[in-house]
């Protein structure tokens, strides 16, 4: 297997006298986008080249920091039956549930009342947890913790059952307990390492016809005489960039465009109605590393007299992911990097899952972590967007809200026959064309930049804007499978960082 991918730069011109189809972000839709395209029957390296431009990293946002619930009953229906397929397909070709963490799981709703709950830190000091065996916490499944349990006595509503299985929430809180899914229609992934190891077998297939460049894309070429999209322009945003590209724009010629850079996406296509809800999330490591069993749950708890919260919880097969609601108090940076991270609003979530769970409670938190989700801003339509704008050339896959991990091999097949069969065979996705919802054509203007760009690309003796064939100097090794440690936010005790990441 590949261990490592080529990052550059500029590009090395291998794309030059190829079919060239530059793919704008490196998350989970643009590298399924990616692999689906080399998988498909028409692909030849020796006539198509593939260029994924990426601001910072490799699933740097979302497609590394969501939950990876996948649903039959996730929306939209015209693809989702499709890509739940998909996955369960790429699981078996790969071993997914080794590589990815791939598994099926059951999915509950949980409503209840912890209002009368303090925070227990004060009684967790009392505790000395080494003379807490982990068979203990085992055996009293389900059963009330601490100071939740004389209250749940006093209580005289009737409590749901929770199923057998779900062993380490605490009972007497629950009021109500709903099945939304079981392992038939519910599964789950662990995205980061989905997306960079689909990456990597992508790369593989390619046989070099994949390149990957680190720039952040600023707009997207056309040409005047013809009104459609003949590339894009992007800056380097690489340590390794020289000085004088790092000041510049750097233009870079396709045939076909694919814009999937989520809630970025209104910041290369202003008129695009798509925005950024921003998620914090927090990885939990159980108590004493205990195997928790696999459940998504969906709650709904009450707080006080009027308050409420709903922490999404998913236990992964090492870890127990938990995220709340979303927010839109900061608007979408410039990159991924730049994404703030609120530490209260982490620490927060740790102590409310910790009321309802006494095995999270003594467990430890991981990772610390917020993303930006795409979010469609259509009354009429949840999203996505996938297909050809009113600009030719020029496609987008982008404003899958909660549902990108669900819904991205789906998009990925789709993408691979729009660009290449010129029409979706795998899926009706009609309702999702861009063209309905918003007008590419108003970026068309009369630049010259935009207007002469064939003629700068010929004039690019010094290989200004492509770079040289043979220079290996700009090219350096992205570890595609690099330590997840580099995501955890070492806070410290101010109550806001910004988390910025290294390649």
């Amino acid at each position: 297997m590949t261990d490592y991918l080529k990052f550059r730069t500029e590009s090395s011109g291998r794309h030059k006298g190829k079919h060239h189809i530059i793919i704008v972000g490196a998350g989970i839709i643009g590298v399924c986008t990616a692999y689906y395209l080399v998988h498909h029957p028409k692909f030849d390296p020796e006539k198509y080249h593939i260029t994924i431009v990426e601001s910072k990293r490799v699933a740097g946002g979302a497609s590394g920091k969501a939950g990876g619930l996948l649903a039959l009953w996730a929306f939209p229906q015209e693809i989702v039956p499709l890509s739940f397929q998909l996955h369960q397909e790429l699981s078996d070709q790969y071993n997914g549930e080794e590589e990815w963490g791939y598994r099926r799981l059951n999915t509950v709703s949980l409503e209840g009342d912890i209002s009368h709950l303090k925070d227990l830190e004060e009684e967790d000091e009392d505790n000395d947890e080494d003379d807490v065996q982990p068979e203990t916490f085992k055996q009293s499944k389900r059963h009330d913790s601490d100071s939740s349990s004389s209250l749940a006595r006093d209580s005289t509503k009737t409590k749901a059952k929770l199923p057998e299985t779900l062993n380490w929430i605490t009972e007497s809180l629950i009021s109500e307990c709903s099945t939304l899914g079981g392992t038939d229609t519910t599964a789950q992934v662990h995205p980061y390492k989905f997306t960079t190891f689909i990456l990597k077998k992508a790369v593989e297939k390619a046989h070099g016809a994949i390149e990957l460049i680190i720039g952040k894309v600023n707009e997207i070429v056309f040409s005047m005489e013809t009104g459609r999209a003949t590339g894009v322009a992007y800056q380097p945003t690489s340590v390794k960039s020289s000085v004088s590209s790092k000041h510049k724009s750097v233009k870079l010629k396709g045939n076909q465009i694919v814009l999937s850079v989520g809630p970025w996406t209104s910041k290369i296509l202003p008129d695009c109605p798509i925005s950024g809800l921003r998620a914090h999330s927090i990885t939990v490591s159980p108590f004493k590393d205990q195997p928790v069993s696999p459940y998504a749950i969906f709650t709904e708890f009450k707080t006080g007299s009027y308050s409420y919260i709903s922490p999404e919880i998913y236990a992964r097969q090492d870890e127990v992911y938990v995220c709340g609601e979303g927010d839109s108090a900061v608007d979408v940076p410039e990159t991924t990097d730049d994404v703030e991270v609120v530490k209260s609003k982490c620490d927060e979530l740790f102590k409310q899952v910790g009321k309802i769970s006494p095995n999270l409670r003594r467990g430890h938190i991981l990772k610390k972590q917020a993303c930006y989700l795409p979010v469609l801003d259509v009354p009429s339509s949840s999203g996505p967007l996938i297909g050809e704008t009113n600009v030719e050339s020029l496609f987008l896959a982008s404003g899958h809200s909660c549902w990108g991990i669900n819904n991205a091999p789906g998009t990925g097949k789709i993408m691979s026959e729009l660009l290449l069969d010129g029409a979706s065979k795998s899926a009706d996705t009609s309702g999702l064309d861009p063209s309905l919802y918003f007008d590419a054509s108003v970026l068309v203007s009369d630049d010259e930049d935009n207007d002469n760009l064939e003629d700068d690309i010929k004039a690019a003796q010094d290989d200004r804007y492509f770079g040289d064939d043979d220079d290996d100097e700009e090219e350096d090794d992205f570890e595609v499978n690099h330590d997840e440690d580099d995501y955890t936010d070492d806070t410290n005790d101010t109550t806001r960082n910004t988390v910025t990441h290294k390649i």
